[in-house]
């Protein structure tokens, strides 16, 4: 009694000061200015947040999703045209050839050094385009460290560096846009679940990455409907219908004030397409010209077949090389500049740049490639001086050369800058590789159409109709048949109609998409699964055939049989062997180890909680121990939703994969547990079943 006394007397004492707190709280309360003010202000904004999600609250988080990235975008290409004109300026006041050459090197050898180095000193994740990462989180692969909003800021300046480097090293930004869409779709999302609480269903989660790459197309060509069905074809393996609307509310938002910016900063005089054509629509195209189109389409097929070999192989060299391997390790901004310092030279105007239209920039390039003039008749009917500086309204003149023509600038164009664009895809800096890509396609559909209106000059005759051959529109269709066999997507047709603000040839623009499409996809893996492959990620690879067998694989044949399970009476020692002996984040807990009937699943975490919580002294005996100190009692596990059976064929269990986002599954039979299956046993037996080993 005695004993007890004094631990009252604390009791005592400690509630007596917790009162006097709270008293403390209340008085500082009431002395604080205005309090009745301030509780009506309180109950004001309470009841402004009630009516505003009343209707949703993921309508605003959307909405500044778009207009954030537009501001970006626009922002971007104000200080990107900036600095481009700088760089113009100063390569034509100078006179000397030497000086002339020096002006045109060092600016993108300093801008690229800059860009690599600033990027990789705030966060190593800031390379590249990004979507490869954004692949294979949205597979169900956690990467936080792509989505950390640190690398927001590392992106956009390493990407604005990069941009200002214009044609010289000839890179785009949809990528990277892509991948700063979804970091700010992660932080948003976060802000809303402080706001709202969290998604009942966490595949929304999901659904708010995709709405941000979506809004990254968009807000780079101010083309919303090409940029979700992009963003998904792309980006994510399955997609729920019911959640289009995410993507199209946030990617128009964006493209709208993408375009209004223009508007207000008296670029255009109002909205309207970005690369804008004139192609005749009378009669824009006739049925026999469709055979040339999908000829069109089989070279792009062919050509982007070689392009993805060599650039895989590229990539995955200088990642074995001993030198390249060793600047990229240690000297990133060095190779940069190395690579940069080749391209430029290269480019320079005082010597294959002449014959590579190199003083337009990525812009203009396009502009000009999609022009409604035949080159040819232009170049018979005027006499021709290039102009000293670029004239915006004789772009083509850049592309004519009295010694080899307009079909001689082309095909140098193609031919150097096809090892030059792979040069540049291992640079480790913020680029991206659709614009380029799109630019180069549409150069082949320029050499073809101006091949073909040689061959045609007075139009295809047919049922006494004349259909005058429009070069311009086989550039259209090039740009978007050879961008969509690179990426294995059908959307960069519906692209080039939103960029140029015309469909008159949607039909032979589909037909080449469709043909070169048919040839990339049999032979090559897009240009993202090949950086996957070569990076190595925890991506899950498609099955790229249905006739290699993959209903015949059953789960048991590749599934994991030597496994950890954990008895429902486990007592702490046993849960202790347990723990530090494996590594695993989830565990099986089975009836007995005995039965093996499968009863849940117990995560790591809560087994170290248990860990921490029990005595390990307690002796297990049955009179003795309490019912809290055995696992069943003492810690709380979760019910298995979804097991797989033996007989599970590989393809059905690699689209559960796929379509849950899981991470393993375990394999039961009549209840009891015989296997697991994780990311890594598919993957080893997709792999098997693709390149299978040779019989002895």
């Amino acid at each position: 009694m005695a004993a007890e006394e004094p631990s009252k007397g604390r009791q005592g004492r400690g509630g007596s000061e917790d009162e006097e707190a709270a008293q403390v709280l209340v008085l500082e309360k009431d002395w604080q200015p205005f309090p009745r003010t301030r509780r009506k202000v309180r109950g004001c904004l309470a009841c402004i947040k009630r009516l505003l999600f009343r209707v949703g609250d993921d309508w605003y988080f959307l909405f500044a999703l778009g207009v954030l990235m537009a501001l970006v975008s626009f922002a971007m290409d104000f200080t990107v045209a900036k600095v481009a004109n700088a760089h113009a300026w100063l390569y034509h006041e100078v006179h000397s050839p030497l000086l002339k050459y020096l002006s045109w090197t060092m600016y993108p050898i300093a801008l690229s050094a800059f860009s690599t180095g600033f990027a990789q000193s705030i966060t190593p994740h800031s390379g590249g385009s990004g979507i490869p990462e954004l692949k294979t989180i949205l597979s169900g692969v956690m990467l936080e460290e792509y989505l950390a909003i640190e690398n927001f800021g590392a992106k956009v300046v390493g990407l604005t560096c990069t941009l200002a480097c214009g044609s010289t090293i000839f890179l785009g930004k949809v990528g990277p846009f892509v991948h700063l869409s979804s970091m700010l779709a992660a932080y948003l999302g976060k802000a809303r679940t402080s706001v709202s609480g969290e998604y009942e269903d966490k595949s929304k989660q999901n659904e708010m990455l995709v709405a941000g790459a979506a809004v990254g197309v968009a807000t780079v060509f101010g083309a919303p409907i090409s940029g979700v069905l992009f963003s998904i074809e792309v980006v994510s393996s399955h997609f729920a219908v019911r959640d289009y609307w995410r993507g199209f509310f946030s990617a128009t938002c964006g493209a709208f004030m993408f375009r209004l910016l223009a508007v207000f900063n008296s670029e255009q005089e109002t909205i309207m397409a970005i690369f804008k054509t004139n192609f005749k629509i009378d009669l824009p195209f006739d049925l026999p010209e469709t055979f040339f189109f999908m000829l069109l389409g089989a070279l792009c097929g062919v050509v982007s077949c070689a392009y993805l070999f060599c650039q895989r192989w590229l990539l995955g060299y200088v990642r074995r090389n001993r030198f390249t391997a060793a600047l990229l390790a240690t000297e990133k901004p060095l190779y940069s500049a190395l690579v940069a310092f080749l391209l430029a030279s290269i480019t320079c105007p005082l010597s294959l740049g002449q014959f590579m239209a190199s003083r337009l920039n990525m812009k203009e390039l396009l502009t000009s490639l999609l022009d409604n003039h035949t080159w040819v008749v232009l170049s018979q009917n005027a006499s021709l001086a290039r102009p000293l500086h670029v004239d915006p309204s004789q772009l083509w003149l850049e592309w004519w050369d009295p010694n080899i023509t307009v079909f001689g600038t082309l095909v140098v164009f193609l031919v150097m800058k096809f090892w030059m664009l792979t040069l540049a895809t291992t640079m480790p800096m913020p680029a991206g590789y659709f614009m380029p890509v799109f630019i180069y396609g549409a150069a082949i559909g320029r050499l073809v159409g101006e091949v073909v209106a040689v061959l045609f000059p007075q139009g295809i005759v047919s049922e006494g109709l004349v259909s005058p051959v429009t070069p311009g529109a086989y550039a259209l269709a090039g740009a978007a048949a050879f961008s969509g066999a690179v990426t294995h997507s059908l959307s960069t047709a519906l692209l080039a109609f939103e960029m140029t603000g015309q469909i008159s040839h949607i039909l032979p623009v589909i037909l080449a998409v469709l043909v070169a499409n048919a040839i990339t996809q049999k032979f090559q893996p897009s240009f993202y699964d090949g950086t996957i492959i070569v990076k190595k990620l925890p991506y899950l690879p498609r099955i790229r055939s249905r006739h290699i067998g993959s209903y015949k694989v059953i789960t048991q044949e590749f599934m994991k049989a030597d496994f950890v399970t954990l008895p429902r009476d486990a007592t702490f020692q046993e849960v202790l062997r347990v723990v530090t002996s494996t590594s695993d984040p989830e565990y099986p807990v089975v009836d007995s180890a005995e039965t093996s009937m499968l009863l849940g699943v117990v995560q790591r975490s809560a087994l170290i909680h248990f860990l921490q919580t029990h005595d390990a002294t307690v002796q297990p005996h049955e009179e003795e121990v309490p019912s809290c100190q055995t696992l069943g009692e003492g810690c709380a596990f979760s019910p298995v939703t979804l097991q797989l059976s033996p007989w599970t064929s590989l393809h059905q269990a690699h689209n559960l994969f796929e379509m849950l986002s899981l991470q393993w599954a375990f394999v039961t039979q009549l209840g009891r547990v015989v296997g697991v299956v994780s990311r890594k046993e598919l993957r080893k037996a997709i792999e098997d079943l693709a390149n299978p080993k040779p019989t002895k």
